[in-house]
């Protein structure tokens, strides 16, 4: 009689053995995890999560990223997902031989890669180039002043940033870059600088610099408008000469070799970008321009998105410096801003055809949107008065200028 006994009440251990172990495997028993600032962490950032959700698809905020960024976001942050998604390998080591045969890492190990080696962000500058007309800067040389103007707001940050993340001129370089109004950019200096790993804030960055992106027409025209008077607003520019198909064939070739003598740290963007607008511009390669605007441009916006997104845990996202990147990437898009405005205004004391500063607003590279914005709000003071082209000069070399940007921070910091 003694055996059955014996025998139930193992049949119990084990039912409660297995009982426990089903506990702890689920997302419940990881809500209080060690390495989070406070019980419920994860449910916080799941909430942020589902705002990001709402601004893409239910306000439109860029979409096209903020949807990707979120959905990544809400797995790494679901309570015990994390390392069922982004668990190392486990090597078989053999002797003094290490095969990787049996590697079983979670599928954001793998794509995360194409983060941490700065593959993705090249990638989408081939994307970029491959959709971007430079015909309004070819034809109006002077938009690359203005270009560089809306540049200001990442060298003021970056001295700010210096100070405020104690006399760390790398995190202080990979946020400042936001002022660019470039989210690959952002991503790809934030990378460079080591921000992608362990302990990084990548995701702060690269959030903060997309949100900003989408708030343009909220941000911009109160800048606008502040440093314009009505007078300059209303100012009617002259239609642009045609640019030829050489020019334009002629234009990518001779900025990649420039780059890659002045700034050769620039050339992994720049020459990216201007390879996709060869081969747009080249008439020949149709096929490989439309896969690189296309296809191309849409996985690699997919993956990047949610890699991102999956690197924004409780345990890196929720600290005082995320605030800080934030509060310090919104300074240096408002004076970004600004820096293309004012130089405008600068020019117009010694041009005889006068520019309309509205257009040096363009100068941060959100392509096309920061160009919508300068016609937009042109156009409430005088409604057949078209800047949209006059714009898109600026808007271009805001691109170039944010590279290059880019470039210079990581030969001084790196």
């Amino acid at each position: 009689m003694v055996i059955p006994s014996v025998a139930a009440g193992a049949g119990l251990e084990n039912l409660g053995t297995s009982m426990k172990v089903l506990w702890e495997s689920t997302g419940f028993a990881h809500s209080g995890a060690d390495g989070l600032p406070f019980w419920g962490a994860n449910y916080v950032m799941l909430v942020i999560s589902f705002v990001l959700f709402y601004l893409a698809i239910g306000r439109g905020f860029e979409p096209l990223l903020l949807i990707p960024i979120a959905f990544g976001m809400m797995l790494a942050n679901v309570p015990g997902a994390y390392d069922a998604l982004s668990e190392k390998p486990v090597y078989e080591v053999a002797g003094d031989v290490t095969s990787n045969l049996v590697a079983s890492g979670g599928i954001f190990y793998y794509l995360s890669k194409g983060v941490e080696w700065v593959i993705f962000p090249p990638l989408i500058f081939l994307a970029i180039g491959a959709m971007t007309d430079f015909g309004p800067l070819i034809a109006n040389p002077k938009s690359l002043i203005m270009g560089a103007g809306a540049q200001l707001g990442i060298f003021v940050t970056l001295f700010a940033g210096y100070f405020i993340f104690g006399n760390n001129a790398q995190l202080a370089s990979a946020v400042a870059i936001i002022g660019g109004a470039d989210g690959p950019t952002a991503i790809y200096v934030a990378t460079q600088m080591g921000e992608a790993g362990e302990g990084g804030h990548l995701a702060a960055i690269s959030i903060a610099a997309y949100s900003y992106m989408a708030l343009i027409p909220a941000i911009q025209p109160p800048i606008m408008k502040l440093l314009t008077t009505k007078k300059e607003r209303c100012i009617r520019m002259k239609q642009m000469r045609a640019v030829s198909k050489r020019e334009k064939i002629i234009f990518p070739i001779v900025v990649v070799v420039l780059c890659g003598l002045f700034l050769p740290s620039a050339l992994p963007l720049i020459g990216m970008l201007m390879l996709g607008n060869l081969l747009k511009e080249s008439g020949v390669t149709g096929r490989l321009a439309d896969t690189a605007s296309n296809g191309l441009c849409n996985v690699v916006t997919i993956l990047l998105g949610a890699c991102v997104g999956f690197k924004a845990t409780a345990s890196i996202f929720l600290q005082l410096e995320t605030l800080e990147i934030i509060g310090l990437g919104l300074a240096a898009f408002a004076f970004g801003t600004a820096g293309g405005v004012l130089i405008a205004k600068f020019m117009n004391l010694f041009l005889k055809d006068k520019i309309n500063p509205l257009i040096g607003s363009a100068g941060v590279s959100a392509v096309p949107m920061a160009a919508r914005v300068s016609q937009k709000v042109g156009q409430k003071y005088v409604p057949d008065n078209y800047l949209l082209m006059h714009a898109m000069g600026p808007n271009v070399a805001g691109v170039i200028g944010s590279a290059v940007a880019a470039g210079i921070l990581i030969a001084f910091f790196k």
